[in-house]
């Protein structure tokens, strides 16, 4: 299926086929069983149970990238970081720095729009444990390196939500710009900043999940700075 990447037209004809992608049998067999069992809390719901698309603008000026959709988050809801705690956090961020028309998102359809930015996941289907494998993350990548063509004229930011989609970065590079990756690559920490010249910046965030967010490692205050950061690289400080 991910070999049906590079003939997407458009963002609408390479969400649809990501959706029906079945190449990773044990991803595949974790998000239906997911989907099949359900969390009690959640059980009289419908799960998406399929990879899942990114989201936002077309046009994007900021790119954020994750890890891969939660079991009983983007893979119950059809929507990368909708209907989980660390979409409660980004979403709401993403609201304060004027980047979304509201600061929360629970389910496909409640009117959450993005500003100028586009969200996607290095991996498309939820992994058991958060993990998925090198070979997962291989195969999965043509998705996100198409995803990054299409919105290539305007990107001008990514930001990484934690070192597993800091690494993904380098070969988007390296296949979308067709720029050689610095060696060695430079490291990953919360506040981070890569600049390469005629490509866009990258700036390294701590990952929105509880783990971070309920230990103060990553606080609302440290995502605002990210995220005005990412507005004021992206010239965007004087749109809202």
């Amino acid at each position: 299926m991910a070999a049906r990447a590079p003939r997407a037209a458009d963002l609408a004809e390479l969400d649809a086929a990501v959706a029906g992608c079945c190449a990773c049998p044990r991803l595949v067999a974790w998000r239906e069983e997911v989907a099949r069992v359900r969390r009690a809390a959640f059980r009289d719901q419908e799960y998406w149970g399929r990879p899942v698309p990114g989201f936002g603008a077309a046009d994007a000026r900021i790119a954020i990238l994750g890890l891969a959709p939660a079991a009983h988050g983007g893979n119950r809801t059809g929507r990368i970081f909708t209907g989980d705690r660390s979409g409660d956090v980004l979403f709401a961020a993403l609201y304060r720095a004027g980047l979304a028309n509201q600061p929360t998102s629970v389910a496909v359809g409640d009117g959450l729009e993005l500003r100028h930015t586009r969200i996607a996941a290095a991996v498309r289907c939820a992994p058991p444990e958060n993990k998925p494998t090198p070979a997962e993350r291989d195969t999965c990548a043509p998705w996100l390196h198409r995803e990054f063509e299409l919105i290539k004229p305007t990107l001008r930011v990514v930001v990484a939500l934690g070192a597993f989609a800091w690494a993904a970065w380098w070969p988007i590079l390296r296949r979308v710009y067709g720029v050689q990756p610095p060696t060695p690559r430079p490291a990953f920490g919360h506040g981070a900043h890569w600049f390469g010249g005629a490509v866009p910046q990258v700036l390294g965030c701590y990952h929105v999940s509880q783990q971070n967010t309920f230990t103060g490692r990553l606080t609302p205050a440290m995502l605002d700075e990210v995220f005005a950061r990412a507005r004021r690289l992206a010239g965007l400080d004087d749109s809202r």
